[in-house]
Formats: C-alpha cells, sequence, structure tokens
C-alpha cells in the first residue's frame, strides 16, 4: 500500500471516529460533536433540490414518530441538524460517502395507522455506496430513530436491468395541498405511500414503481402541476422497514 493511499484510509478512518462519536454524545443527551468541513453536517443543499450531477443513491429520513396534522404544528419548522449530523454519522461508519443533504417538508402515508402525517425530514445524498451498504445505512437509521421505514433509492441508467423505479421532480407544490392530495386519492397513496417538498424551491419529489409512472402523471396533473416540466431519474427504490 502506498504511502498516499495509507494517509487517505487513516484520514477517512478518523473522520468516522469523531463523527461516530458525535452520534455517542448525542444518544446520551449532549449535542453532537462539531464536524470539519469536509465532513460537515449542517449544510442544507442548494434551492430546489437542485445538483449538478446525480449521486450514486439517497435515502429519505426522519426522526419524527408523532401523527402530526396540523401544517401549522411547530414541529414542523426543526431544521433538523443535529439529525443530519448523526445520520452522516452513520453513513460514513458504513464505509460510504455523504454529501449534501436537503430539508424536506412531507407527508407519510402509514398503512399500518391507516394516517397521513405531516413531517420534516431529510434526504442524503450518498456516494461510493453499494446497494447492500445502502440498505444496511436505511437499516440502521430506522432502528435508531425507531422509525416504520427509510426510503432508499439507488439512481441507475434507464436502461439498466434493476432500473425499476422512477424518481419525479416538479416545481412549485405545496406540501398542504399534497397532504390533501394524498388523502383523496387511494391509487395514489398506495403507489407513492407518501412525497415530499423541498423546504427551498418547493420541488414536488415523488417515488414509485416505473410501473405506475402514469399513476404519478396523474396524481401530478391533480395537484396542479405542469407534467411538462417534470424531471424523472430512475433507479431502484426501496422502503427498508
Amino acid at each position: 500500500m502506498s504511502s498516499t493511499t495509507r494517509l487517505g484510509k487513516m484520514k477517512r478512518l478518523a473522520a468516522a471516529l469523531l463523527l461516530t462519536a458525535g452520534v455517542t454524545l448525542a444518544a446520551g443527551g449532549a449535542h453532537p460533536a462539531a464536524a470539519g468541513p469536509a465532513y460537515g453536517c449542517a449544510a442544507d443543499a442548494s434551492p430546489g433540490h437542485t445538483r449538478t450531477e446525480l449521486p450514486d443513491a439517497e435515502i429519505f429520513a426522519t426522526d419524527n414518530t408523532a401523527v402530526i396534522t396540523d401544517p401549522a404544528d411547530p414541529r414542523l419548522d426543526a431544521r433538523l441538524l443535529g439529525f443530519a449530523c448523526e445520520v452522516r454519522a452513520l453513513i460514513w461508519a458504513h464505509g460510504a460517502d455523504p454529501e449534501q443533504s436537503s430539508l424536506l417538508d412531507g407527508v407519510f402515508w402509514s398503512a399500518d395507522l391507516q394516517a397521513a402525517t405531516y413531517e420534516r425530514s431529510r434526504t442524503f445524498d450518498i456516494e461510493d455506496v453499494t446497494p447492500g451498504q445502502l440498505h444496511a445505512i436505511a437499516d440502521t437509521v430506522r432502528k435508531r430513530f425507531r422509525q416504520e421505514s427509510v426510503l432508499t433509492f439507488d439512481y441507475l441508467p434507464a436502461t439498466a436491468p434493476g432500473a425499476t423505479a422512477v424518481e419525479v421532480e416538479l416545481p412549485g407544490v405545496d406540501v398542504t395541498c399534497l397532504h390533501g392530495g394524498l388523502l383523496a386519492d387511494p391509487e395514489a397513496r398506495d403507489v407513492l405511500y407518501g412525497g415530499s417538498v423541498t423546504v427551498r424551491g418547493s420541488k414536488l419529489i415523488l417515488i414509485a414503481d416505473r410501473a405506475d409512472l402514469a399513476v404519478v402523471e396523474r396524481f401530478a396533473t391533480t395537484l396542479g402541476t405542469d407534467w411538462s416540466a417534470a424531471e424523472i431519474h430512475y433507479g431502484a427504490r426501496e422502503f427498508v422497514g
């Protein structure tokens, strides 16, 4: 092993240990340890979930365990910065690289509870991650924050055999409109299980099986969106629960 490679591995290990220490402190009631700029915990993505290029994968997660039906509930104002730091630590601990994180206003439909809840959540872009690592990260996040499930999306070329899902992004949607639309549309609920709107830029994000793209288009159109403006990505989705 070259000295350069060895140094890089040592730096990565040190960063992972630092972030893991932050998670341990947070679990004990203290604030997470601050990390250096290369492994930052706090920054949101640029407006509208905009990227210069797609990551390998992403996860959608929250620390909320309550059913929230009032869009004015103060719990929906949380920025989830400590949560973001902990999740990034978990991503590093599993051998992958956490990239940008966007703050989301989401609606989640629980089949178990037969209820829709508003929730503040985050999406995390991840690089250098295998499907096995992605599943393990999501499962660890789910268990640590006592979630019913955590959604993952593994970006793939449209022609890849495993590209069985789509991520659709559309501008100009309000989260209360999304909530009302899901309550009124059982078919969309069963296909989507929920959706998200970026806090910056009000961009709607819907993830579904590729075979259900027509349902997604119909639902998005009922919300008043312009389907011709849709940005569609292909990949594999999993609700890890």
